[in-house]
């Protein structure tokens, strides 16, 4: 099954040192986020277009490193 895309604006409520509060769709659920993520220059109350998407290549990737260092250990116990 194809997981799908989400997109949300997310309104810029303020900063706590370096992390940022966003306010995220029409609910404005309150979420912290590392600030050194974030566009350079935002002010307070400024709004962001936030995508998230599934990496299927970045995960097929990890999951086969992850049974490669498996089957390295389980070697070693040998």
């Amino acid at each position: 099954m194809a997981k799908e895309t989400v997109k949300m604006a997310a309104c810029l409520d303020r900063y706590e040192g370096r992390k940022a509060v966003l306010l995220l769709g029409d609910d404005e659920k309150s979420v912290v986020f590392p600030a050194k993520y974030l566009p350079e220059g935002l002010d307070e109350g400024d709004w962001l277009n936030i995508t998230v998407e599934y990496d299927e290549a970045a995960t097929e990737a990890a999951g086969d490193e992850a049974a490669a260092l498996l089957a390295e250990l389980r070697r070693d116990d040998d």
